[in-house]
């Protein structure tokens, strides 16, 4: 029995996307060559262009997808707290929001070494390219993520002298950073061990903490008689 036209263009899209993203991560976007995309992803280059348009199309579409997988979790999360008004009240249930947020986005990360290097190639060149597809993006999440930090402030939860939301981009930053410089720090601490699973989750914990606790204000102390 033939394979459905539909369920055969999904495969096909998706096999580009899988190539698109290794050669991205590999060349930045102005080194990648659609070329070498077509030959890891077995599929020609008018193929590509009819599915994306172009290599600017693709690339986007490549960001979007990571943009999606990334954001999911954490939207999951934010839905149901902003309709749990005790998240306002309650230092313990904030900070359990933080670092489990946190501790998903530095997951994902982990598990997806092309995703950093993509990011770090951006950085590198100025987000040049990245702000020229930026509308594609859903800023929803982004949104939702800023009407929690808006309402925890006023609640007196978090710092007053901070601007949540940057620091949480902040936290993102050193999440994709840590992992891709390990290189260098096994270099200035020969013999540390920085890159077994242990260690990693060691560093998840200490990048998490020392985030939150910058962010979250300690609950006040229980006075007793």
């Amino acid at each position: 029995m033939a394979e459905p036209i539909q369920r055969r263009a999904e495969k096909t899209r998706t096999a580009i996307l899988d190539a698109a993203e290794i050669v991205f991560a590999e060349h930045g976007f102005d080194g990648a060559r659609v070329d070498a995309i077509a030959e890891a992803s077995g599929y020609n280059k008018t193929l590509i262009f009819r599915y994306f348009d172009d290599k600017l199309g693709l690339y986007s579409e490549v960001l979007r997808r990571i943009d999606r997988q990334a954001s999911e979790p954490l939207a999951q999360l934010i839905g149901p707290l902003l309709e749990d008004e005790t998240i306002f009240s309650d230092t313990h249930k904030l900070r359990a929001f933080f670092k489990t947020g946190l501790g998903l986005f530095f997951d994902y990360l982990l598990a997806h070494p092309h995703v950093m290097r993509m990011i770090l190639w951006e950085q590198a060149e100025g987000w040049q390219t990245y702000v020229k597809i930026a509308a594609v993006f859903e800023l929803e999440g982004a949104e939702r993520l800023d009407a929690l930090f808006s309402r925890a402030r006023a609640s007196g939860l978090l710092r007053s002298d901070l601007d949540p939301t940057v620091l949480f981009l902040l936290a993102e930053q050193i999440c994709w950073t840590y992992p891709t410089s390990i290189p260098f720090y096994q270099l200035v601490l020969p013999g540390r061990d920085l890159s077994t699973p242990e260690a990693l989750a060691r560093a998840r914990e200490q990048i998490v903490d020392f985030i939150v606790g910058g962010l979250v204000l300690d609950p006040p102390s229980i006075i007793r008689n």
